[in-house]
């Protein structure tokens, strides 16, 4: 999921921000490129808000005032809107049997916000069942830290670490902590920001069914 672009899009408009949702989409992997290039942890996204209001259009002399209301209103619950290819790869990844859950950084909502856009829920339910759904906020530990994976070995009991690949868009959140957990890290990384990344990418979720990762 990524920060609704039906919100921000007109947030930003009077800045000279454009209104295309696809604009907005693409703005956010930007952000995040430059994020991961600063070696910007979890809890700084002054250089994500600042390539963001670049990205969409916003002129230079109003990036900071844009910025800063991006950060302000940029709340875990706006996090919401569904990434159609996302959506689609998850429920056909749950058609091939494949053992599935989500660890996320957020304020103690993404299980509810993931089932309310009916994406997915820890078992049966409405979207694709996964073994489990970690937030951040609720298990007291974040990414980074790959200690925040202690919390799906219960639901990923009896397969090794170095058979779970986890996918995220962060390279300084979501590939170290991955990394340093012994996982499989792969970056969305759907416009190609990182073609000399040393671990693998893809560019949409249903790439997993395909991809060849190295046997440890």
């Amino acid at each position: 999921m990524l920060p609704d672009p039906t919100v921000l899009a007109p947030l930003l408009a009077p800045y000279g921000g454009s209104t295309d949702l696809d604009r907005h989409r693409r703005a956010h992997y930007a952000a995040m490129a430059v994020k991961s290039h600063l070696d910007h942890g979890e809890h700084d996204w002054s250089a994500y808000n600042d390539a963001y209001v670049r990205c969409v259009g916003v002129v230079d002399e109003l990036v900071p005032l844009a910025a800063g209301l991006l950060g302000a209103c940029r709340v875990p619950d706006l996090w919401r809107w569904p990434i159609p290819e996302s959506v689609a790869g998850l429920r056909l990844l749950h058609e091939r049997g494949v053992p599935l859950g989500v660890v996320s950084n957020a304020s103690g909502q993404i299980a509810a916000t993931l089932s309310r856009a009916g994406i997915c829920q820890a078992g049966d339910g409405p979207g694709v069942a996964v073994r489990c759904v970690v937030d951040s906020h609720l298990v007291g530990v974040a990414k980074p830290d790959p200690a925040i994976f202690l919390h799906v070995a219960d639901a990923f009991a009896g397969i090794d670490n170095s058979r779970i690949v986890y996918v995220g868009d962060s390279v300084t959140i979501d590939i170290a902590a991955a990394t340093a957990a012994g996982l499989q890290p792969v970056l969305l990384d759907p416009y190609d920001d990182h073609v000399d990344a040393p671990f693998a990418r893809i560019r949409e979720v249903a790439e997993l069914l395909t991809l060849a990762l190295p046997r440890r």
